[in-house]
C-alpha cells in the first residue's frame, strides 16, 4: 500500500535527518568551545577533540536505525519494507523513526552543551576531562534507549 511506504520513508528520513542535525549542532558547539579553549591551553587539544566529537554518535544511531529497519525480513523472506506493507507497519516505522530522530537530536544538543562546558573548564586549567566524559554519557543513554526501541519495534513487525 502506497501510504504505508510513504509513512515508512518519511519516518526513516526523520530518523536520519533529526539525529544528524542534532549531532552536527552538538559537535559544532564542542568545536566552538575548543577553539576558545585553545587560546588559553593548546596542550589539551586531544581532550578537546574527544569531547567535541562525542555528540556525533547520535547521528550514527539514526543512520544505524535505517540499516536495522532495512535489513529485516518477514517470515517468508520478503523484506520488511515492501510494496505490500500494511498501514500498521508503516505507522510503526514512522513512529520509531520520529522517536529516535527527536531523542537523538535533543540528546546531542544537551551532550554538546555538557562537552562545551567541560572544554571551557579544561581550557581554564581545571582537570575535568574524565568527569565531563562521565556526565556527557548520561544524555547519550537516552539515544541508545531510543535506538534499542527502534530495533524492538522493527523486529516486532518482521
Amino acid at each position: 500500500m502506497a501510504l504505508a511506504l510513504i509513512l515508512t520513508y518519511v519516518g526513516i528520513a526523520l530518523m536520519i535527518a533529526l539525529s544528524g542535525i542534532g549531532s552536527a549542532y552538538g559537535v559544532a558547539m564542542g568545536g566552538n568551545a575548543a577553539i576558545g579553549a585553545l587560546k588559553k591551553n593548546d596542550e589539551a587539544f586531544g581532550n578537546y577533540m574527544l569531547l567535541s566529537a562525542l555528540p556525533g554518535t547520535q547521528g550514527l544511531y539514526g543512520f544505524a536505525g535505517f540499516f536495522v529497519i532495512n535489513s529485516l525480513k518477514l517470515v517468508d523472506g520478503t523484506p520488511l519494507i515492501n510494496p505490500d506493507m500494511t498501514i500498521l507497519q508503516g505507522a510503526a516505522i514512522f513512529g520509531a523513526g520520529l522517536a529516535l530522530g527527536l531523542v537523538a537530536m535533543l540528546s546531542a544538543f544537551r551532550q554538546g552543551s555538557i562537552c562545551a562546558n567541560g572544554i571551557a573548564g579544561i581550557g581554564s586549567g581545571y582537570d575535568v576531562f574524565g568527569k565531563t566524559m562521565i556526565l556527557a554519557v548520561f544524555p547519550e543513554l537516552y539515544a541508545i534507549v531510543a535506538f534499542a526501541a527502534t530495533f524492538l519495534i522493527a523486529s516486532g513487525l518482521a
